[in-house]
Order: C-alpha cells, then sequence, then structure tokens
C-alpha cells in the first residue's frame, strides 16, 4: 500500500496542472469554434501523441515497432469505429458535428492521460518502495508541464461551442482526473501494468491522431488563424516534450 500512496502523492501534481491549465478558459475572451481554438486544441494533440505518446514507447524495454505500430493502428481503427458510431447517431438525433467533434477530441485527450499517470504512479510507486524520489519527481515536472496546455486545449473547444466557462473548465479539468486513479492502479499491479505501458501508448497515440485528421485539422485549415494556432499549439507542445521529457 505504500507504493499506491506515493502514486497517488506523485500524479497528484500533473493533475493539477490540468487543472490549471482548463481553468485558463476563465481569462480567455470568447473565441469562434471554427479556426484558432481547434487548431490550437489540434496542435497540442499532435504533438503529444508523437512525443508524449510514440517516442517514449519506443524507448521502453516492453516496446518496439510492432507493437508501437499495432498498438497505434488499434487506437485509430477504435476512434474511426466510435466515429461512424457516432456519424449514425447524429444524423438520427440531430446532434450537431461540432458536438460530435468536441466529444471524440475529449474521449482521445483523456485516454491519452491514462498511460500517463501510469507512467508516473509507477515511478513514484517504485520510488517509495525502493528510494530515488529525484527521477520520479522529474517526470512528474515534465508531465505536469505539458498537461497545462492540454487542460486549455480540452476546454476552450466547449467554451468556443457554447458552453459556459464553469463548465468548460469543469471538463478540462476532468480529462485529467483518470491520472491519479490509474497511476494508484498501476502501483498496485506494477509488474503487468509496466509490461503494457507501450502498447497502451501507442494505442491513444493512434486514438489522438485520428481525431486530429479526421476532424479537427480539416476545421482548423478553414482560415489562416486556424493553422497559425495549430503550427503554434504543435512548436509548443513540442517544445515542452523535447525540453521537459
Amino acid at each position: 500500500m505504500k507504493a499506491v500512496f506515493w502514486a497517488g502523492v506523485g500524479t497528484l501534481f500533473p493533475f493539477l496542472m490540468t487543472i490549471t491549465g482548463a481553468a485558463l478558459v476563465f481569462l480567455l475572451k470568447n473565441q469562434k469554434e471554427d479556426g484558432p481554438c481547434m487548431g490550437f486544441a489540434a496542435g497540442v494533440m499532435s504533438a503529444a501523441a508523437v512525443f508524449s505518446m510514440l517516442l517514449p514507447a519506443m524507448r521502453q524495454k516492453a516496446g518496439g515497432w510492432l507493437t508501437v505500430t499495432l498498438g497505434f493502428a488499434l487506437g485509430a481503427a477504435m476512434i474511426a469505429g466510435v466515429d461512424a458510431f457516432l456519424g449514425r447517431t447524429q444524423r438520427l438525433q440531430g446532434v450537431s458535428a461540432s458536438a460530435k467533434r468536441r466529444l471524440m477530441m475529449y474521449a482521445a485527450i483523456t485516454l491519452h492521460n491514462i498511460p500517463e499517470g501510469m507512467a508516473v504512479g509507477l515511478a513514484f510507486g517504485l520510488a517509495g518502495v525502493e528510494g530515488g524520489f529525484a527521477g520520479a519527481a522529474v517526470l512528474a515536472l515534465g508531465i505536469g508541464v505539458q498537461n497545462l496546455p492540454e487542460g486549455l486545449a480540452v476546454a476552450l473547444p466547449f467554451r468556443a461551442g457554447g458552453m459556459s466557462r464553469g463548465r468548460s473548465f469543469a471538463l478540462g479539468a476532468l480529462s485529467g482526473a483518470v491520472e491519479p486513479v490509474f497511476g494508484m492502479l498501476a502501483a498496485l499491479a506494477a509488474g503487468m501494468m509496466q509490461g503494457a505501458l507501450p502498447g497502451m501508448m501507442a494505442f491513444c497515440a493512434g486514438a489522438m491522431m485520428q481525431v486530429v485528421f479526421a476532424e479537427m485539422a480539416p476545421q482548423a485549415a478553414k482560415s489562416r488563424a486556424g493553422l497559425f494556432t495549430l503550427m503554434t499549439g504543435y512548436a509548443l507542445m513540442m517544445a515542452l516534450d523535447l525540453a521537459l521529457g
């Protein structure tokens, strides 16, 4: 139980950073859903998929090109299936295309927070038993700082879609709540979770890229401002990952 306790402590900082990022929605003026806000979210998500998920998955002992490729393909296929299902529901129940897009984006970012929480939870869980908190703290710091723009990337499209600032913030914050939960679960079942982590990371990367390519990037590309913020979001997330990874 000591490992689970330290996993909960270690994942608290990344979760708080997600909350902080989502809270930025209170400071920003209203945005149109098409263009800039969607571009920023797409840029953050695509960079996170590559630099936070795929590359770390390849570097792990249990990783490898086949594991990563299969995981990526399965993640993309899952989102494509969900997209087809939601498209049918959209036609039957009159759900707007923008609402479907926001739901898929939210699901993809929340999924991507699961292996991040597991990585931090495992690191702190092992450190709590064996020592070596410095390395675990650096990992938590890196993921936490990356979570700041991610929290905003979740909240901003909901706000632009007409949702209140309070609800947009709440959804952004909740997307990070999976990190402490799965961090403690990972510490509880360390051996099994550690072996599955590379495949899960690749799966989440595939899910995120499918959403970006199929739903978000085409929406952002409708304006020059959208393309600019897409590249800005990508560059920001890439810089954070490379500097803190």
